[in-house]
């Protein structure tokens, strides 16, 4: 058992924090692949059953993860600029996800509907709703910064960051030879990398953004109503 977990248990009964804490830690050392109740009950010193006391099944557990982290994040009141409340919220959520890296490619991809989720897409939705952007393009908006987050999270936590995929690899003076931008590039497709790529991104798609949002204060003025998306 894990020294820290079995301090814990050692302080009083299992709680349901207790038990949200020793799941975190179970899937960073087994991966989500390798998780199951019997090893959390086992690194936890405890049956089965008194973690189904409290979750009645391995997805109530992942529901209630998932509910903690996204209740620590921290969504802009609205006093903000729309620029500095959407740049602050989804590197908020960059923040949450890539703190457990393992458990991150289950996060990006739940799909939220439990209550603590609902209040942080209505309160996220509502910041663009806010910006003036108007009902479809907040939506589509909201979407489109969650394609950025999920493609940059998963590539954060399970993609470069876990080293070639590929069984046959490349030796460095073949790649020096044969692929040479490759190699160039490699000096900047490492984790240290990682912060600067992603908020280079994120300024493209805030840029993007503002156009949209001059196009649709651009329409009202003219008496057009909503302008719709164009390319």
């Amino acid at each position: 058992m894990d020294s820290s977990i079995k301090k814990k248990r050692a302080r009083g009964r299992l709680s349901r924090e207790m038990i949200e804490d020793a799941a975190f830690e179970v899937i960073e050392r087994e991966g989500l692949s390798g998780f199951s109740m019997r090893k959390l009950a086992a690194a936890l010193g405890c049956e089965a059953m008194s973690i189904y006391h409290h979750f009645p099944s391995q997805a109530h557990l992942y529901e209630a993860l998932v509910d903690r982290q996204v209740s620590t994040m921290a969504i802009p009141d609205g006093s903000m600029p729309w620029r500095e409340s959407i740049r602050l919220v989804m590197q908020e959520f960059r923040r949450i996800a890539t703190e457990h890296p393992a458990f991150a490619p289950f996060l990006v991809v739940y799909r939220m509907n439990s209550p603590p989720c609902l209040a942080m897409l209505n309160g996220v939705i509502g910041l663009f709703e806010a910006g003036g952007f108007g009902p479809e393009l907040s939506a589509r908006l909201f979407r489109t910064a969650s394609y950025y987050l999920s493609g940059a999270i998963l590539d954060e936590t399970a993609g470069y960051a876990k080293g070639p995929s590929a069984v046959t690899t490349v030796s460095e003076e073949r790649l020096a030879k044969d692929f040479p931008s490759v190699m160039r590039a490699g000096a900047y497709f490492g984790t240290a990398g990682f912060d600067k790529t992603f908020e280079i991104g994120l300024d493209m798609l805030l840029d993007e953004m503002e156009r949209l949002r001059e196009g649709v204060s651009a329409s009202r003025s003219s008496g057009k109503g909503d302008c719709k998306m164009t390319v």
